[in-house]
This record gives C-alpha cells, sequence and structure tokens, in this order.
C-alpha cells in the first residue's frame, strides 16, 4: 500500500472512541496496521506520539504522512476518503443527525461513563454497586433520547446502517452487559449492534490487562 494506514489505540482495546474508529476501517474492508498505546505508562504523553495526535489522546490514525486525532473526526475523514459500506447517511438531515448523536455521547452522560466504564464490557462479570441516582437519570436520558431516534421495529437509526449505531449502542450496553435494567427494545438493538462482525473482531482482540 503506498499509504499505509495506522489506527493508534488504547492498550487494552476498551476505549469506545478506538472501538468506533476500528469499526469503521473495518467496515470499510481496508487493511490497516493496530498499533497499541499504553496509556498507564505515559506513551501518548511521549514526543513522537505527540507529533502524531496533537492532543495526546486516543485514538489517531495515520494515512501514508497525513495523521489525524478525535475518534469522530477519523471515522468522517475514513468515509470520505475510502470506498465501501457507508458509514454515514446519504442523506443531509439523516448525516447530521449522526453527527449530533456522536457528539451528544462523547460530551454528556458522565454519571453513566463513571459508574459503568468500559472495562467492564470485556471482562468477567463482578458485582456492581446500584447505579447513583444522578446516573439513574442519566440513564433514563439516554433511553429518552434512544427511544425517540429508533423507529419502532428498526435495527438501525437511519435507513441503513451508519457510525452512530455503533456508538449509540456502546452506550447502552454500558448498562445492558452490566446487569442495569434496559427497555427490551433497546437491550435488543444493543445486542444486535454488539454483534455486528466489525464489533466482534474488536470484542475478540486479546486484552492483556483486563481479568
Amino acid at each position: 500500500m503506498s499509504n499505509p494506514l495506522t489506527l493508534y489505540t488504547d492498550a487494552n482495546f476498551i476505549s469506545p472512541y478506538a472501538m468506533s474508529a476500528f469499526v469503521a476501517l473495518e467496515e470499510k474492508g481496508v487493511s490497516f496496521e493496530l498499533s497499541p498505546v499504553d496509556l498507564d505508562k505515559g506513551a501518548q504523553r511521549q514526543a513522537g506520539y505527540l507529533a502524531l495526535s496533537l492532543t495526546g489522546k486516543v485514538p489517531s490514525l495515520t494515512h501514508g504522512a497525513f495523521s489525524l486525532a478525535e475518534s469522530s473526526a477519523i471515522t468522517e475523514y475514513v468515509d470520505e476518503v475510502f470506498p465501501g459500506t457507508a458509514l454515514y447517511p446519504a442523506n443531509a438531515p439523516q448525516r447530521a443527525r449522526a453527527r449530533q448523536i456522536q457528539s451528544w455521547l462523547r460530551s454528556d452522560l458522565m454519571p453513566i461513563r463513571e459508574e459503568r466504564s468500559a472495562e467492564n464490557l470485556f471482562r468477567r462479570p463482578r458485582p456492581l454497586a446500584p447505579l447513583s441516582a444522578a446516573a439513574r437519570q442519566a440513564a433514563d436520558r439516554l433511553f429518552a433520547v434512544a427511544d425517540c431516534l429508533l423507529p419502532e421495529g428498526a435495527g438501525e437509526l437511519f435507513d441503513a446502517w451508519s457510525i452512530a449505531d455503533m456508538d449509540l449502542a456502546f452506550m447502552l450496553n454500558r448498562l445492558v452487559l452490566c446487569g442495569d435494567a434496559v427497555p427490551r427494545r433497546l437491550a435488543d438493538y444493543a445486542d444486535r449492534q454488539w454483534h455486528r462482525p466489525s464489533a466482534q473482531r474488536w470484542v475478540a482482540l486479546p486484552r492483556p490487562g483486563i481479568a
């Protein structure tokens, strides 16, 4: 490949944002190298990595001499550059809605992220404390938004699958896979997305730091 692709992710492969970028590349069917970054050892703060990511976060993508960080920027870039499965709707309002969903999931619902760590999605079940009042309120908002956006009887948010489906399912699965109560329709939706082949290839990655 004249312009090789490398996706830099967290070393334990638990980041929802790294998973989103990974799924995007898998859906496009392009060849890429996976390069884990050991966040626990501060590898993201080393000069070499900062030169690629600018912000010192994962994921980052390099495509030949070009490098890019921030998962939603990566998925949009991948969708524009490579043929294959569309990652965003062709319809402009739906495409804008998909981007809204991605932005919202990355900037809100902090109590869920704090009390239902992404690590829980990739480890053997363990006892967890019940959700706090703040997390329950966040979960109710998540359910209300998802229920409003997901058409009755549909398997995807829009006319066809999009990367926003994967991102929304990850947030729902923070609750589903931890045994919290989730409306059946939304739990079934999240399960379908989790078992999409591109997602399962991420789930199957070895996680030496996760027991």
